[in-house]
């Protein structure tokens, strides 16, 4: 880094001229060379300035800073700022950040200035000097983004994915690859469900009957094999970010009559009372509630638990997320990244209510609803000889809670699988899998031939085994060997007969085992 600067500092020597104007100029220490600008930011090590060649980040060791916008070097204090959506600010994010701080030996203090608002101090507990300050800004996900875009902000809590027209302003303000794992990561999972009043003598509702009741065209809980009386409607604000991805992932703008709730805790206390209420929540924010089960028009039942929602094999996921710029943050903010990633953080995550990371591994014969669903849909085109290569190849292994799964109409990778890339590919480095083997084994719908369908799921697990091969850069391949396989649509997830079901069907499972 310190050559590029010094090399990007002598092509603009001849233009370096116009300093006084400016609040800081940075000199190369071995004379001659400098540069002028407005400083944006100092992460203790690198300062990041606009001047009138653009943005530029250079290294602290390697420069020397004088003008008013100087930082102190002796008393720095690295200040962060964390906003976006309430439900990961109010609980999880500081349960986090103190036990980081713990696990970094600082000590650490929280100031209130009011429920939505409040900071954290780190100092050094042997010194007594300060060392950070986290400031807490709580709001919505789309105001998370907004504060993003106008540097007001260095992480966003976000759960829901950045939209499209987020990343079209995202990039008019010149921050690019806010789809991609290293900006956008998985903090927990969570699961989108239908909410009702405990005791509802309804066994369950599939994902396009909950479309239906958001439009308007299913009303009576009859239509469900309820009783005669009309479904009442309670959701988040349009502006919550969970009422946002039920939009995206239904494909329904909410519902008209409707009762609004500012807070997913109030929309659960409500349902809870009235038997006739149905609400659009979270797994992880049930409260008095229950949840309705979800069903495929198979009949089929999908459970909102640690391991569905892991492998993506409930169909209305929701993964929680921490976005950031592109741009160097102070090492205490990159530490605390790291550490968000690791076995502590995750137990902490499991206690705040939501759904870890951590990967877990069943057997073939724990798969049992989805072999007696392959057999059920075996036919002409797969037959038994291919259930039986899907069993013989299968039955020593045991799958990963790790899937990958593609965004609708797509073969890129969906987020939750993104983040997937990078934890498995840091399992490879870690050693976690030395001396076994992975197996990639590529899904398909049901959709067109079935020779077709098995040569692109097996180009699926062959694009994701290699992402995963070139994400783990300290992995030997004689330690774990990647190997894939391709069943087409052998063994599927739900029906084939909605978007959503066909979306589930295509998928890149991950099974271990013993090395050949």
């Amino acid at each position: 880094m310190k050559h590029l600067c010094a090399a990007l500092l002598a092509a603009l020597i001849p233009l370096c001229t116009s300093a006084a104007a400016q609040d800081v100029t940075l000199s190369a220490r071995d004379g001659g060379l400098s540069v002028s600008g407005s400083l944006l930011s100092f992460d203790g090590e690198f300062y990041r300035v606009e001047s009138e060649f653009g943005e530029l980040t250079l290294d602290g060791t390697g420069v020397t800073c004088s003008g008013p916008g100087c930082p102190n070097l002796e008393d720095y204090v690295a200040k962060l700022t964390i906003a976006g959506d309430a439900m990961l600010g109010s609980t999880l994010m500081p349960l986090l950040l103190e036990s980081y701080a713990s696990q970094q030996g600082l000590s650490l203090r929280r100031i209130v200035s009011d429920d939505r608002n409040f900071h954290y101090v780190l100092w050094d507990t042997e010194s007594g000097t300060p060392q950070a300050e986290f400031s807490f800004h709580l709001g919505s996900t789309a105001q998370g983004f907004a504060d993003l875009f106008t540097d007001q902000a260095d992480i966003i809590m976000a759960v829901r994915e950045v939209s499209s027209q987020e990343l079209a302003t995202a990039h008019e303000a010149g921050l690019s690859g806010l789809k991609s794992a290293s900006r956008g990561r998985v903090v927990a999972l969570d699961g989108l469900v239908a909410l009702v009043s405990p005791g509802t003598a309804v066994h369950g509702v599939s994902v396009a009957q909950l479309a239906e009741i958001r439009a308007g065209e299913l009303t009576n809980w009859a239509e469900l094999g309820g009783v005669d009386a009309p479904i009442i409607l309670h959701a988040l604000s349009n502006q919550h970010g969970v009422e946002q991805a039920v939009s995206a992932q239904l494909g329904v703008v909410g519902p008209v009559a409707v009762t609004r709730h500012q807070s997913i805790e109030s929309l659960s206390d409500a349902v809870a009372r009235d038997p006739y209420a149905l609400g659009f929540g979270t797994a992880a924010s049930v409260g008095n509630a229950a949840m309705l089960p979800l069903v495929g028009a198979c009949g089929r039942g999908f459970a909102a638990d640690a391991t569905s929602l892991k492998a993506e094999d409930y169909p209305l996921p929701l993964p929680l997320f921490l976005y950031t710029p592109p741009r160097r943050l102070p090492k205490i903010a990159r530490g605390f990244l790291r550490y968000i990633r690791s076995a502590d953080a995750q137990g902490l995550v499991q206690q705040a209510g939501f759904v870890d990371q951590s990967t877990e591994e069943q057997p073939l014969w724990a798969q049992g609803n989805r072999l007696a669903a392959a057999i059920k849909a075996a036919g002409p085109e797969t037959d038994l000889a291919d259930l039986q290569r899907l069993v013989t190849t299968l039955e020593p292994l045991n799958r990963l809670s790790l899937s990958f799964r593609f965004e609708p109409g797509s073969s890129l990778l969906d987020a939750q699988s993104r983040s997937n890339v990078l934890l498995l590919a840091e399992a490879l480095e870690k050693g976690v899998y030395d001396g076994r083997k992975l197996v990639f084994a590529g899904f398909s719908d049901g959709d067109g031939a079935a020779g077709a369908n098995l040569r692109i799921a097996e180009t699926r697990a062959r694009r994701v085994r290699d992402s995963v091969r070139r994400s783990a850069t300290a992995w030997r391949e004689a330690d774990t060997p990647l190997n894939i396989a391709a069943f087409g649509e052998a063994m599927p997830m739900a029906c084939d007969d909605s978007d959503w079901g066909r979306r589930i069907n295509r998928r890149v499972e991950v099974w271990v085992g013993p090395a050949d």
